[in-house]
């Protein structure tokens, strides 16, 4: 299976105060630059193959550190885009949670189109298509990709199989990473929000078994039955 590292950009000027959305020419603060550099050092362990991101320099920014490390270029998407708030976009959040639409979006946001903008429907389907197409493309490898706390919200509610007007419940941090595998099996969301250590998901080389002294292969505890999430 591919593992996904989905990746919320780092801290802006302005996270947690305005609602960007698409628009560019938000980087990233101070702060922000060391997220982005402790979560290139917190995946370094790790044998990422392809680094993805958003187009917006906030995203390309926090990939950056990563990939120099891993001297790989970023790829930019515009699928991962973050959410099209149309004529919200910019606002102070201040001024939108006193709104009648706002109210509407924290009890049913599915039902919910921004004015002029998108649906958050519309977003998880262009979000999670991008991300089946990237890990398709990179089979049993691990890949970065750096996006939006609503994007990475709505594709995680997606593989949970969790319906968008639950997906508010999901926290995801700025620099926070997020990983869900991806292939023939169901996918498995193996981390959510961890801005800790990560070293425990780099691929690790199965023992081989050694034979009997028969000749035979020992058998597995139980009948050699193979447990279904071997």
């Amino acid at each position: 299976m591919t593992l996904l590292l989905l990746v919320r950009h780092a801290a802006t000027d302005v996270t947690g105060k305005r609602l960007t959305g698409q628009l560019p020419g938000f980087h990233l603060s101070e702060e922000g630059h060391r997220q982005a550099d402790h979560a290139a050092e917190r995946l370094r362990a790790l044998p990422v193959a392809a680094v993805y991101s958003s187009p917006l320099e906030r995203c390309r920014e926090t990939a950056g550190p990563l990939a120099r490390a891993k001297g790989l270029p970023v790829t930019t998407v515009p699928e991962l885009l973050d959410v099209g708030y149309g004529r919200w976009s910019g606002r102070p959040l201040a001024a939108l949670y006193r709104t009648k639409l706002w109210r509407q979006l924290v009890h049913a946001p599915s039902a919910v189109r921004f004015p002029e903008g998108e649906t958050l429907g519309e977003v998880q389907r262009r979000a999670v298509t991008a991300l089946d197409a990237i890990a398709a493309r990179h089979p049993k490898r691990v890949v970065a990709v750096f996006t939006h706390a609503d994007v990475v919200r709505l594709a995680l509610a997606h593989y949970a199989g969790v319906h968008i007007d639950l997906f508010q419940r999901l926290v995801v941090s700025p620099a926070s990473v997020s990983a869900v595998a991806l292939g023939e099996r169901v996918p498995r969301i193996v981390r959510l929000n961890d801005t800790g250590t990560l070293s425990d998901l780099a691929p690790r080389a199965r023992p081989r078994r050694s034979a009997s002294p028969d000749g035979e292969r020992p058998r597995r505890p139980g009948g050699g039955q193979r447990r279904p999430d071997a």
